[in-house]
């Protein structure tokens, strides 16, 4: 018989009654019935009851046995009665009667218990992982993972793409996030960057004529962690296509994806593909952000010109980008919904949210055209005919509400997009147990920072513009308009509100980039100088190509239905992005300081 185990903790059936079994685990459960000794015995496959009566000669030591000591028992494997079989247990039928015990570790008073599934700080929980990843939710979400994984690559390998490694060494690239830095031995005061994303690799990897590509690829980016975003690393599906149009990538990865979620969807509903397509400007007008939730039915819509109308007299909104938001049923909660949402709204830096809710008019009462009577603080100011517009535009009933955030545009419309997901809510309208996706097209290429009051990229420097070679060449700085107006082939898909993808056609052109980057502000020697090996490949030959990326971290999170990265991350950092459990970051000693030819100069104490 073998030392430690002839069946695993999950494997045991009706079948094997009669047979001496020997098996080997952590006690997860400790239970003493009136002499008799149940021990839960629990591995990496599951959890099988075993038992030993008072007049066994090893039930001394079984008796000294506490949660997660690790014991080999064996015994012989005997059906419960009808009354004592666990449904619950794929091994519910069986247990084991020990007949001997080997104890092959002790385990000190646990600071996280590991049976049952109650809430620890996440500093326990980060402290003592190795625990905590014993734990049912968490062990499975990881094995969740894994098989995700797996699955990613069979699909990827299925549709004709082959997996290399790009370099963890490397050099500094603008993603939008700060490097991680490693200073150089051998070349004191240089330093590599780990890779925020294989970005320039894999595009050279399609000049080098390898056409399809894939990474499972760890990615490191120094910013602070959230829910949905891990601090430090983070892993993406990797892809990379020669020869390909945007809809060329929208057929490749469509399956891929749809696939996943229909594997792993456990009886929640999954959108069929071909995925929708939405251009950046309408998600912000429709929705009020560029992660559009499409399980919330409310789409906003533009008001600003009923409010420019000369007999609307509410003053407030004049001059301003006005955006409304229909709140379907809303006319029958109390004023104090209304009141909560005002609130709300000034915790989001705003002065409130104006309403109104929307009537049948009185059989008496002059319309004045409109078909709609409308109630609330505002109503009063606006006719009866501007109140049955904005209703028409926003697809609005008698029994529905309006809801309005009034800015400058792009604070309008997000306030107006966290309006839309919180009246979501708080009406129960979103759709639960479905994954809702939709490609969103047609980015800026630029915007405009107020801050440096200068013209910026956008998003991903390296996208190919929709616009004329020749023209785009022609650019001047007096051209701001024009400019600000590009769009470029990128897109995302978003799920449930979820940024899962992110893509597009590059620029191969080593003219259209420099310019592309001199229009951003970067002169072309510090072009040449930062991207030098990936433009002088483009000068050799460079085919059309495209990809994208898959957050992993956020695909598992989404399919375990959790609500943080870290209950799907095996060994994650905390927010402010430190390693409890293996003490990162730590100082470097004197002698790894002298090796590298750096002095550290700490921050001066205020």
């Amino acid at each position: 018989m073998h030392a430690y185990r002839t069946h695993t903790c999950g494997q045991l059936r009706k079948s094997d009654v009669g047979q001496t079994a020997r098996m080997s685990g952590w006690v997860h459960r400790r239970r003493d019935h009136g002499g008799l000794i149940f021990i839960d015995l629990r591995d990496h496959y599951g959890v099988t009851q075993c038992v030993i009566e008072p007049d066994s000669k090893v039930f001394a030591m079984v008796d000294t046995a506490r949660s997660e000591w690790v014991l080999t028992l064996t015994g012989q494997v005997v059906a419960r009665t009808e009354d004592t079989v666990n449904k619950d247990l794929a091994t519910g039928d069986v247990e084991l009667r020990i007949e001997d015990v080997a104890v092959q570790s002790q385990a000190q008073e646990l600071p996280l218990p590991v049976f049952g599934d109650m809430d620890y700080p996440e500093e326990t929980r980060l402290t003592y992982r190795f625990l905590d990843l014993r734990r049912e939710r968490l062990h499975k979400n990881i094995m969740l993972r894994s098989n995700i994984i797996r699955s990613l690559r069979n699909r990827m390998y299925a549709q004709g793409f082959n997996e290399f490694q790009t370099p963890i060494l490397t050099a500094s690239s603008p993603e939008g996030a700060r490097d991680f830095l490693v200073p150089s031995r051998r070349y004191p005061g240089e330093f590599y960057a780990l890779p925020q994303a294989p970005q320039q690799f894999k595009q050279l990897i399609q000049v080098a004529g390898f056409d399809r590509y894939f990474q499972i690829a760890p990615c490191f980016r120094d910013e602070d962690g959230r829910a949905d975003r891990s601090p430090g690393e983070f892993y993406q599906l990797d892809v990379e296509m020669s020869f390909v149009t945007q809809d060329d990538v929208f057929a490749a990865i469509e399956p891929v994806l749809a696939g996943i979620f229909e594997e792993f969807a456990d009886g929640r509903a999954v959108d069929k593909a071909p995925y929708p397509r939405i251009p950046y400007a309408e998600a912000l007008l429709k929705f009020g952000s560029d992660k559009p939730d499409l399980r919330n039915p409310i789409r906003i819509c533009d008001v600003s010109a009923v409010f420019a109308r000369a007999d609307v007299e509410f003053k407030a909104f004049k001059n301003k980008t006005v955006r409304a938001i229909p709140a379907p049923g809303a006319a029958s909660q109390p004023r104090s919904f209304f009141d909560k949402l005002n609130e709300w709204a000034r915790t989001e830096g705003a002065p409130g949210l104006g309403y109104i809710v929307l009537e049948e008019p009185d059989s008496d009462s002059v319309s004045g055209g409109g078909a709609l009577a409308g109630k609330g603080p505002i109503a009063k100011f606006i006719p009866p005919a501007a109140i049955a517009e904005m209703a028409k535009l926003a697809g609005a009933k008698a029994g529905d509400a309006l809801f309005f955030a009034a800015d400058k545009e792009e604070r309008a419309a997000t306030l107006a997009g966290l309006a839309r997901t919180r009246i979501g809510r708080e009406l129960n309208l979103i759709e639960e147990g479905r994954f809702r996706f939709c490609w969103v097209i047609d980015y800026p290429m630029y915007e405009w920072s107020e801050e440096e009051k200068k013209i910026d990229f956008s998003h991903n420097p390296f996208s190919m513009p929709q616009y004329d070679r020749e023209k785009f060449l022609a650019f001047r700085s007096g051209d701001k308009d024009e400019i600000l107006g590009l769009k470029v082939f990128q897109y995302d898909i978003v799920c449930n509100g979820y940024e899962m993808l992110s893509g597009a056609i590059r620029n191969r052109d080593p003219d259209v980039m420099l310019k592309a980057f001199e229009i951003a502000g970067y002169a072309a020697e510090e072009t040449e100088a930062r991207f030098g090996g990936m433009l002088n490949a483009f000068r050799y030959g460079a085919p059309p190509h495209g990809g994208l990326a898959i957050g992993l971290d956020r695909l598992v999170m989404l399919l375990a239905g959790e609500e943080n990265i870290r209950e799907v991350t095996m060994f994650p950092l905390t927010q402010q992005g430190q390693d409890l459990l293996m003490r990162a970051p730590s100082p470097a000693s004197a002698k790894q300081l002298k090796e590298l030819h750096l002095k550290v100069v700490y921050p001066e104490k205020i």
